[in-house]
């Protein structure tokens, strides 16, 4: 087991949610619930950090009673607990437009997140599939997305190939010489999907603004996640962990590495890190025996 010195106290939690707080059935283990309350009894902010609406993180925001702006959309939006939009980035219509149309005449099934909102031309099974795994918001059939970009600002796109991972790959090296710097190519997870952000966008970039606005340092938070969508919030971290099931990269860049996400590995990380180790009593003295 690695262990590494925590510089601070730790102020700030910034979990990602599938593959990370979540279980494989999406699910929050009643272990992993109670360590994130235990660290909001001690004070310690908890910042959701998801590619996920707000929308998807909405139960999870209520049953654990959090206060705290969280990270969604894979950084491109924070809101607020109450689901009040704090600020955002979007991609230029004129990009968007173009990869829909690239990648379209390609056969990929193409979706739009905008916000709680998430657009596609027209209902597909891979889609409807994914939706309802992650707990998203139902997907909005609105025909051609080329013809909402005036009226509809997109915080990311999604393209994919239904069981086709190779040709993923192979539109994401495309995308890389079209997108030239005005946005940022990731997979998260799903294999047979990528995802196209605004440039410099990522759960770190926007970690480091919620925790300017809540006035705590970078050195006094723990990130955990999974992904490679993570790796910028895990290097900025004070503390950061890779879950078990993470990708080699994540691993190789984080402080630790806990167990899975259907270990609990999430408790391990706040239990190790963020929890203030409580003394345990001392022993009362013993009392005088009728000898004595």
């Amino acid at each position: 087991m690695t262990e590494i010195a925590v510089r601070k106290p730790i102020q700030a939690i910034a979990v990602d949610l599938d593959g990370t707080l979540l279980n494989s059935e999406h699910r929050m283990s009643e272990r992993n619930e109670k360590a994130v309350k235990a660290a909001l009894d001690q004070g310690i902010k908890v910042i959701i950090a998801t590619g996920k609406t707000w929308i998807a993180a909405r139960p999870l925001i209520e049953k654990l009673g959090l206060r705290t702006p969280g990270i969604y959309v894979q950084g491109t939006c924070s809101y607020g607990p109450d689901g009040t939009l704090i600020t955002q980035q979007t991609l230029e219509p004129r990009l968007v437009r173009q990869i829909l149309t690239f990648a379209e005449e390609r056969g990929f099934v193409m979706g739009l997140y905008a916000g709680k909102r998430i657009l596609t031309r027209k209902q597909h099974p891979r889609f409807d599939e994914l939706t309802v795994a992650y707990d998203e918001p139902k997907a909005e059939f609105v025909g051609a997305l080329q013809n909402v970009l005036d009226s509809v600002p997109v915080n990311k796109i999604i393209a994919i190939k239904p069981d086709d991972p190779r040709g993923v790959m192979g539109l994401r090296w495309h995308l890389t010489m079209q997108v030239d710097g005005k946005g940022r190519l990731l997979q998260a997870g799903v294999s047979d999907m990528i995802e196209v952000l605004p440039p410099g966008a990522s759960k770190g970039a926007m970690l480091k603004q919620v925790l300017k606005e809540l006035g705590i340092p970078l050195d006094a938070t723990l990130a955990i996640g999974d992904a490679e969508n993570d790796v910028e919030m895990v290097q900025l971290a004070g503390v950061g962990i890779a879950m078990g099931n993470a990708s080699a990269h994540l691993k190789e860049v984080a402080d630790a590495t806990v167990a899975t996400n259907n270990q609990d590995g999430v408790a391990e990380a706040i239990e190790r890190f963020a929890l203030t180790k409580t003394a345990a009593p001392a022993e009362a003295p013993a009392l005088p025996s009728a000898a004595d």
